[in-house]
């Protein structure tokens, strides 16, 4: 493996439209969403592995989800896990540990990349990978994947690409926030417009020259602990100096200033789980066209239902169509999938009424 390949796993998120089985104590990236055996990061972790070297591959997550991380990645130090003492969206953390890594190798080139999306071909995303890391360590330049779209999806950002590009990697010409229907189906005609996966390769030299001429604040804060990063003195100018870090996503602090970003179109399937649904149409419907995870199920007149229970649990259902049905111990949802973007909603509603405990 090649020794300049580092990965950021980011693991931080809640996963809120999840619940009831992502809480904020127990997060979806540590949950097996799919019943494969291997939980979201496990896999992610391992997809990594396949091209990264092992003691290369840093886990960002909050300070709540040390020991998760550590009880399901073994071959990771604590080292590797790199602790946010607060919230403060994608760029603190990512210019955090670019730092760290530069340390470790000034001609080290890095993946970001999300701990809850699934990939079924694996090779492929290793070669899309490792193209963007040629590119990053011969031009100081910023590189993404794209993902094709198959509908006009309004849940997704997306990235235009100048037409006239290379044959594989393109030159992005802007993000573009996420679209209403009309202006999807527009982006779609248009023919590219790439889904933005939010998964990122660069050199560590040109992302952290990128915050030092796009955000010198942020840079300057944390450059202040370079000294310190990589030793005993680490977790103590962090915690005293992260919280004063601006609140502010990789997108808006670095993407959308800098002029040298190009984007790989994927060539592997992507889906990015973040709602029941996505994980419905991930397991292509199942049982009747009911998609089922660890119960076994009787159905009924009933279709298009994604059912989730623990392992051999028999689950009845009569007459029901198109729902979430979620059975976790304290916790019973069943509610309609055309409404899930409003699970988030429902999770506070119930927090209001009952306490935290459910959440």
């Amino acid at each position: 493996m090649n020794k300049n390949y580092y990965a950021v796993l980011m693991a931080g998120g809640v996963g809120s439209r999840f619940w009831p089985i992502s809480t904020s104590s127990y997060p979806k990236q540590f949950h097996d969403m799919l019943g494969t055996g291997d939980t979201l990061i496990q896999k992610t972790f391992k997809r990594l592995n396949k091209f990264v070297p092992t003691e290369n591959i840093l886990i960002l997550t909050n300070e709540r989800y040390n020991e998760l991380v550590l009880e399901q990645l073994p071959l990771v130090k604590q080292e590797q896990v790199v602790l946010e003492p607060a919230m403060r969206n994608t760029a603190p953390c990512i210019l955090y540990a670019a730092m760290k890594i530069q340390k470790m190798n000034p001609d080290g080139v890095m993946i970001v990349a999300p701990s809850d999306h699934w990939i079924e071909d694996e090779e492929a995303f290793a070669t899309d990978v490792t193209t963007c890391f040629e590119k990053c360590s011969n031009e100081e330049v910023l590189c993404t994947l794209g993902i094709k779209p198959s509908f006009p999806n309004t849940g997704f950002g997306y990235i235009e690409f100048e037409k006239d590009g290379g044959p594989r990697l393109k030159k992005v010409h802007q993000f573009r926030e996420k679209p209403d229907y009309e202006t999807a189906k527009e982006f779609l005609a248009q023919g590219n417009f790439l889904w933005n996966a939010g998964i990122f390769m660069w050199s560590v030299k040109t992302i952290v020259n990128a915050f030092k001429n796009f955000q010198k604040e942020q840079y300057d804060l944390f450059d202040s602990g370079m000294s310190c990063y990589n030793t005993n003195d680490e977790a103590a100018f962090i915690k005293e100096h992260y919280p004063k870090a601006e609140n502010i996503s990789i997108d808006y602090a670095i993407l959308e200033n800098s002029k040298s970003i190009f984007v790989l179109p994927a060539t592997f399937d992507w889906n990015d789980l973040g709602t029941w649904g996505s994980l419905y149409d991930k397991m292509n419907g199942g049982i009747d066209d009911n998609a089922v995870v660890g119960a076994q199920v009787l159905a009924q007149d009933a279709s298009g239902n994604m059912i989730r229970a623990p392992k051999g649990k028999v689950v009845v259902v009569d007459g029901l169509n198109d729902y979430i049905i979620v059975d976790k111990e304290e916790v019973l949802l069943i509610y309609p999938k055309t409404k899930e973007q409003d699970i988030k909603q429902v999770l506070n509603s119930v927090k209001e009424k009952f306490g935290d405990q459910y959440a």
